[in-house]
């Protein structure tokens, strides 16, 4: 007698640890916006505040983007022949940072309400947050090296 029912779904191992990044990530955003506005507006008043929160909010939505992709594909490729579905997300959610940030660079270029040193300066906060989030939260993950791995069972001998 065959089971018609499909195996059940095994949650990767990766995604509470790409949760608590996008926690800590939002915590270290929320410092950064509140420290980089008051430095911006030290700096340049109401444009330097406005400059802190652009740089602010590109920075996180970066890292959102990449931690977001991988949520999704983890979804999406639920067995080995989704496995090109699932790089394919990851590199789909890369190429999408990329253009995005040139498409803003562009856009914000030389505009009289921006402020760059300070858009530049937590922007490069953000990355750095995030790396910083990342590191952390991988080393006290406590997860093994093959994660999600499943054994053959052991030979029976006669």
């Amino acid at each position: 007698m065959t089971s018609t029912n499909p195996p059940a779904r095994i949650t990767p191992s990766s995604v509470p640890v790409l949760r608590r990044i996008l926690i800590y990530g939002a915590w270290v955003a929320i410092a950064i916006a509140m420290i980089g506005s008051v430095i911006g507006f030290a700096v340049d008043g109401g444009t330097g505040v406005l400059s802190a929160l652009i740089g602010t909010v590109m920075s996180v939505a970066f890292m959102g983007i990449t931690a977001g992709s991988i949520l999704l594909a983890n979804r999406v490729a639920g067995s080995e022949s989704a496995i090109g579905g699932f790089f394919g997300i990851i590199l789909g959610g890369w190429l999408l940072k990329f253009v995005v940030f040139l498409a803003l660079t562009m856009l914000l270029q030389d505009r009289a309400w921006i402020h760059p040193i300070v858009l530049f300066c937590c922007i490069i906060a953000g990355v750095i947050g995030s790396l910083v989030v990342d590191a952390v939260v991988v080393a006290k993950s406590r997860m093994t090296y093959a994660s999600d791995a499943i054994l053959p069972a052991a030979p029976v001998e006669d």
